[in-house]
């Protein structure tokens, strides 16, 4: 998926989180209940949630069930156009939960993911 490294995604998001006024916080797994985990414990702790499931996007009920149940905006995040790829991936169980869905623009959907949380929270709290 291009040639940034997580460690390059991480400081891409906290330093445009700077620009719009917000901390934020990374984390990463390649195992299911981990990500659910992380999601629980952003309830109150975070105000939303940018979320790159990756495959679990279109296989995980658990990460569905924990978005529904932290009450948290969350933004779904790929970065590839999953519709430009297997039929299988053409399916999102997260995305019916989800205030939103960005994806095809590689690393740079991070910034634009944020951006858009922000924007969603704002128009909340007007």
């Amino acid at each position: 998926y291009g040639h940034h490294t997580l460690a390059d995604i991480e400081a891409s998001c906290v330093a445009h989180g700077e620009a719009l006024g917000v901390a934020v916080s990374c984390a990463q797994s390649n195992h299911e209940g981990a990500l659910v985990d992380h999601l629980h414990a952003a309830r109150g702790t975070m105000d939303g949630v940018v979320l790159n499931a990756g495959a679990y996007t279109h296989t995980s009920i658990a990460l569905r069930d924990a978005i529904s149940a932290v009450h948290l905006p969350v933004v779904e995040l790929h970065l590839s156009n999953t519709h430009a790829r297997e039929a299988f991936r053409h399916v999102s169980l997260i995305a019916p939960v989800c205030v939103g869905v960005i994806q095809g623009f590689g690393a740079a959907g991070y910034p634009l993911a944020l951006t858009a949380l922000h924007g969603h929270l704002a128009g909340r709290r007007s």
